[in-house]
């Protein structure tokens, strides 16, 4: 059995996120927010609420796959800023933001959390922005 076998995303991450696949420890999720190009990374490990909980060669993992996909946000937003945090206050599940920030931007330079309410994503632009990360990140 692996480890994430007995793994499942959170529903509220269900909801609020779209599913762009799987790095080797974390999901790679889009959240439902056209005001700012902002992603989840949650490790696939059952139980998991704080990084230390993870042992330290999936926190090691975890910091090359936050790279990684900070990277590759930054270089097809080319944005002013990123913000990358993992809180969990509503959410309990092990999850990392990693958000492109513009000096431009709605709550700028406030943190995104409830400034606007989300804006749904034009559905080809989306799609667009999702195949950019995924050829970035090496999920296909």
């Amino acid at each position: 059995m692996s480890a994430d076998a007995a793994w499942s995303l959170h529903s509220q991450l269900q909801k609020d996120t779209i599913d762009i696949g799987d790095l080797p420890l974390c999901r790679v999720l889009v959240i439902k927010d056209a005001h700012y190009p902002w992603l989840l990374l949650v490790p696939r490990r059952e139980g998991a609420v704080e990084i230390i909980d993870l042992d330290e060669v999936a926190q090691a993992q975890l910091m090359t796959e936050v790279s990684r996909v900070a990277r590759a946000l930054k270089e097809i937003t080319k944005c002013d800023k990123l913000n990358i945090a993992a809180l969990g206050n509503l959410v309990p599940q092990l999850h990392v933001h990693v958000v492109a920030r513009r000096t431009s931007d709605a709550a700028w330079p406030r943190p995104v959390w409830g400034v606007m309410p989300p804006l749904a994503h034009d559905a080809e632009e989306v799609q667009n922005f999702i195949s950019a990360l995924r050829r970035k990140i090496w999920l296909g």
